[in-house]
């Protein structure tokens, strides 16, 4: 990743690496580059002690459009839907002033000690319901 604006945007340029010999991006670095996008966003979410784990269980990646070697994004995580155990993610990729790519990531939350399905804490929840899209 480049460069950070805000907790929940990230501009970069396609690496060489993530395209394939058509100088087209790879589906799966769609998806790498939403979770590294995700994870600078959820940083800034209020610390709490006895927080639950937070484990994806669902992961989709809609291709508007390929993405180049070299060309410029702008990855955006927003919140797309709060469940009681469970928070879905858009995280949109533009290019050129258009949709490129869009990944929907939900998390779960769990509990620390056995990993069963817990209520996501209520200041959380609060916090996600200011992004919400």
């Amino acid at each position: 990743m480049n460069s950070t604006t805000r907790s929940n945007t990230v501009h970069m340029h396609v690496p060489f690496r993530d395209v394939d010999m058509n100088g087209q991006m790879f589906l799966g670095s769609y998806i790498s580059h939403a979770e590294s996008v995700l994870a600078i966003f959820w940083l800034s979410r209020p610390k709490l002690a006895d927080e639950p784990l937070y484990v994806a269980s669902k992961v989709t990646c809609i291709l508007h459009r390929p993405l180049h070697y070299d060309e410029k994004v702008v990855f955006t995580a927003s919140v797309d839907k709060i469940g009681v155990r469970s928070a879905g993610f858009k995280i949109a990729a533009d290019a050129g002033g258009e949709r490129a790519a869009e990944v929907e990531i939900i998390w779960q939350a769990q509990a620390p000690e056995d990993r069963s399905p817990v209520p996501i804490p209520e200041e959380t929840r609060d916090w996600l319901y200011s992004f919400i899209d």
